[in-house]
Parts: structure tokens; C-alpha cells; sequence
């Protein structure tokens, strides 16, 4: 009987399936009905966590079209490791990169309870470990990198495979903070040349300027960071270099006031 594959937004069982311990005429059953399901939707395997039991029990096409039936498999060793782009029913058509082994080896039992095992490579051996993913409890979500994790999220969101990868943009609302304390870094250059030719009283009044200026330049860098990470953090395919762009420009903004009040204190400070 075909059967409703469980699908996103559904959420999966996190615990393990049950292994069979009866194999009895319910577990030729559901076997069927996995095999029902596969063919009705036109899919190369299923575990039996797809269609909502909790069995250990999984069903794949192989290369000649046969059904290879596995009961309580398990993942004995391991060898390789290849990325390639994967799809699952849970996720309907969205795809995602994704590194596994390339040769596996696994034991499991059949219908009969007879102990088996085989070897499989390539496109086989990433079908049977999608598979065996589900066993326990989980998708190939878990098994993404944190990149490739973020971008998936965002085919989730618009529900597309069709989804274009973020990249830098080359302006942000932040730099508007940034040209605001390059003006201001600028009149408290100028005040610096102002002062040479000054009066001691005419420089007091410049030098409380310079200190007012720099109390404002401060809490605008404090301002310019803590909004520009904010806002770095919605463009995720890029989130390192926004971080170290924000520090840096941060750090050398400080390093620029350090100087300009440093000239100040022996230029415009009358005292």
C-alpha cells in the first residue's frame, strides 16, 4: 500500500528507530508497503522513518531495479570521503552539498532474520547512508557545513531549489555613520592648523572643542560597530569577512582619534 512520506515542515523523530526483534508478517508488510511507496513516487529508497514507523527497516532500488531490503543495518566501517549534491523526499525537490564516505560496509538482516553484509561505493553507498541517516532520526541537514547549512536554510524559506547564494555588497547603511566621523575627523584636522595661528584664550575654546569631539567620535565608533555587526549578520554567506571588515575599520578609526588628540594636546592645548 503506498503511504504518506513524511515531508518539512514535519518534524522527525530524534530518537533511533526500534530494531526488529519479530519478523513477523508485519514487517513483510511494511516492507511492501516501502516498496509500494518508492515505486508511486518514483524514489530510489526509503526508510521506513519516511513514512512515519519506527522501525529499523529500509528499502533501496539497486542498479538493476531490484528491491535490497535491510533490517536493522548498521554501519560497520568506512573509507574515503566525497561531496556531491544530494536530494531527499523529506526536503521535496531542494538540494544541498554534501560530504560522505565514499566506500561503505554494513550488516543488517533480511526478511528472514538471516545476518547479511555488503559493500557499496559511490552513488549506492550515499544512498544507503541517506538512509541510514533516518534510523536515526536525522537528514542530511545535520551532515551539512555550517555554509552550506545557512544557504539551505534560505531554499527552506522561499522554498526553492532555485535559490542565489548571498554575496558582499560593496555598501551598507553603516557607512553613512563612517562619512559622519570622517567630517568630523577632518573639522578636527582643521582645528589643529586653526590653532598655530591663535591666541591662548582663541585655543582654549579650540581645545575644549577637540576634547567634546572626541567624547562624540568615541560613542560614534562604539555606535558605527554594534550596528554594523547587526547588520552584517543578515547577509550570512559572508558573516566572517563582514566581522573582520568591522573590526578593522574600527580599529583604525581609534587609531585616528588617538593621533588627532595626541597633536591636539601639544598643538591647541593652551595649557
Amino acid at each position: 500500500m503506498v503511504k504518506d512520506i513524511v515531508k518539512y515542515p514535519t518534524p522527525l523523530s530524534v530518537e533511533f528507530a526500534v530494531d526488529v526483534r519479530v519478523f513477523n508478517e508485519n514487517i513483510v508488510l511494511l516492507i511492501e508497503d516501502l516498496k509500494d511507496t518508492i515505486a508511486a513516487n518514483n524514489l530510489n529508497g526509503l526508510a521506513a522513518f519516511q513514512i512515519g514507523n519506527h522501525f529499523n527497516v529500509i528499502v533501496v532500488k539497486q542498479e538493476d531495479g531490484s528491491f535490497l531490503e535491510l533490517i536493522n543495518a548498521r554501519l560497520i566501517s568506512q573509507s574515503g570521503r566525497i561531496t556531491s549534491s544530494e536530494k531527499t523526499a523529506y526536503f521535496g525537490d531542494l538540494s544541498a552539498e554534501i560530504e560522505r564516505y565514499d566506500k561503505i560496509s554494513v550488516i543488517y538482516q533480511d526478511r528472514d532474520a538471516q545476518n547479511m553484509t555488503l559493500k557499496a561505493e559511490g552513488d549506492f553507498s550515499r544512498l544507503l547512508q541517506r538512509k541510514l541517516d533516518y534510523t536515526f532520526g536525522a537528514t542530511f541537514l545535520q551532515k551539512m557545513s555550517e555554509n552550506e547549512k545557512a544557504f539551505f536554510e534560505r531554499k527552506l524559506e522561499f522554498g526553492s531549489d532555485i535559490a542565489v547564494m548571498e554575496s558582499c555588497p560593496t555598501t551598507f547603511k553603516r557607512d553613512k555613520i563612517l562619512k559622519l566621523i570622517k567630517y568630523l575627523y577632518v573639522a578636527m584636522f582643521l582645528v589643529i592648523i586653526t590653532a598655530l595661528f591663535m591666541d591662548k584664550e582663541t585655543s582654549s575654546i579650540l581645545w575644549e572643542y577637540q576634547l567634546y569631539s572626541s567624547y562624540g567620535l568615541l560613542g560614534l565608533n562604539a555606535v558605527y560597530f554594534f550596528y554594523a555587526y547587526f547588520e552584517g549578520k543578515s547577509y550570512t554567506s559572508c558573516v566572517s569577512c563582514q566581522l573582520g571588515n568591522i573590526i578593522g575599520t574600527t580599529f583604525i578609526s581609534l587609531i585616528k582619534l588617538s593621533l588627532i588628540m595626541l597633536g591636539s594636546y601639544f598643538l591647541v592645548n593652551p595649557s
